[in-house]
């Protein structure tokens, strides 16, 4: 895959335009402090990096590593739970001095290749190819590169959005809106009967990129935005017109007071405005309704799910998904303990303990007949009958390319930028990598 230190350069520089800064490298005390060797007592230690910063899931995990360790008695596991964004920001700190964790959270798509091709990350494909066989296919495909595996999923799902039954009854709404049109008529109807449609983690940047994406996918269809990423040019009209259609929701003031500087899992923000019954819906992933329940009072039966709208005259189709999962990798010459707790961590128990407790949509085919939530089967239909996927667009594409997108959709909600600024922006960072 050519030379690993040159691979490695180019990363971090992809990385630093992407606005991941280097100042945080061993904030964590950092993979090498305990990686890969022994402790005081002779056991290999493990180094395991997760973003599972909520309940229930936090506890499940820290459970799961309890029971790893006692049928293992000489490993520990030493493990790093970090949010979402400083997660990414430290991972790639630690990619400069080329130690990553034992074993750490990926999303698969363009970060973890270009990790592969800085010979930082292990092919699993053989070493773990005595129980992946009871993975879905779909599940695995965001962490195949060059037609081997470098990932191990645990969690699979889309993006769509949830809303407040209750809400909608109350603006007089009988049945989800299906077609773009009718969703934009919905929210005029929220806002005309008193509720905030919509809530929003500006802050954060990648909630609002999925409208942009979802959008773009409707306008121009789902295989575009790859065939953008690989021909470095995002000008395709049907673009333009998508970052259109979102100038037009945010026209119409859909979000809560000061969504601008909210963020997602905090208090206050998007999962709890809508856990607490403050906005009408949220267009997030399959975690949802773990993390409304976690940051708010949670909706309990009132909570319900549909899909993006279609788009009229788009040549997009509603049965066309953007989304992903979660997954691990395994840093190159991590210790052999480090796949066994990959295997312990992906059996059938474990995962059927994963999706009962934790809301994630089966990986594992065998701990299927867990998933009891009625809108995490909606989720798993729709996934099933998918005409289309596409992975996120901050994972997808080069660190950078996805930052750059994550960074001009912000900018166009916030009324900074037009819809042919963000194109141009993109397509300018895609053809500098």
């Amino acid at each position: 895959m050519g030379d690993p230190a040159l691979s490695r350069r180019r990363f971090l520089a992809a990385s630093a335009g992407a606005g991941l800064g280097m100042t945080t490298l061993g904030a964590c005390g950092g993979s090498g402090s305990g990686s890969g060797t022994t402790d005081a007592e002779g056991r290999t230690v493990v180094e395991w990096w997760n973003i599972t910063t909520t309940q229930p899931a936090k506890g499940v995990w820290a459970d799961l590593a309890r029971a790893f360790e006692a049928k293992n008695p000489s490993v520990r596991l030493k493990v790093v739970t970090l949010e979402n964004e400083a997660y990414k920001a430290k991972l790639t700190a630690l990619t400069a001095s080329g130690k990553l964790p034992d074993v750490f959270h990926t999303w698969g798509g363009g970060v973890l290749r270009q990790q592969v091709d800085a010979g930082l990350v292990g092919d699993l494909t053989d070493r773990t190819a005595a129980w992946t066989g009871s993975l879905l296919p779909v599940s695995t495909e965001p962490y195949a590169v060059q037609g081997k595996a470098y990932g191990i999923p645990f969690d699979i799902g889309m993006v769509g959005f949830w809303y407040n039954k209750a809400l909608f009854a109350k603006a007089g709404i009988g049945a989800p809106p299906a077609t773009w049109s009718g969703f934009l008529d919905a929210v005029r109807r929220l806002k005309t009967s008193g509720v905030t449609p919509l809530a929003l983690a500006g802050k954060e940047k990648w909630p609002g990129m999925y409208y942009w994406a979802y959008l773009a996918m409707r306008t121009a269809g789902a295989s575009a935005l790859q065939e953008a990423s690989d021909k470095k040019d995002f000008g395709d009209a049907a673009f333009v017109d998508a970052g259109r259609r979102l100038k037009e929701l945010v026209a119409l003031e859909p979000f809560q007071r000061g969504f601008l500087g909210a963020g997602y899992s905090t208090p206050g923000g998007q999962a709890a405005t809508v856990g607490n019954g403050k906005a009408a819906m949220e267009l997030m992933g399959q975690w949802a309704p773990s993390v409304q329940n976690d940051a708010g009072q949670g909706l309990g039966g009132d909570l319900g799910f549909f899909p993006f709208p279609e788009v009229e005259g788009g040549r997009g189709a509603r049965t066309e998904v953007f989304g992903g999962g979660g997954g691990h990798a395994v840093r190159a010459g991590a210790p052999q303990a480090a796949l066994d707790f990959l295997e312990f961590f992906t059996s059938a128990d474990s995962h059927r303990r994963l999706v009962a407790e934790t809301g994630v949509v089966p990986v594992v085919k065998e701990a299927a007949d867990a998933l009891k939530d009625a809108n995490l089967k909606a989720v798993s239909q729709a996934l099933s009958g998918a005409t289309g996927f596409q992975l996120y667009l901050d994972q997808a594409y080069a660190p950078a390319v996805g930052q750059q997108v994550n960074d001009s959709v912000a900018e166009l909600i916030a009324g900074e930028a037009t819809p042919e600024q963000v194109t141009e922006a993109v397509t300018r960072v895609a053809r500098e990598q």
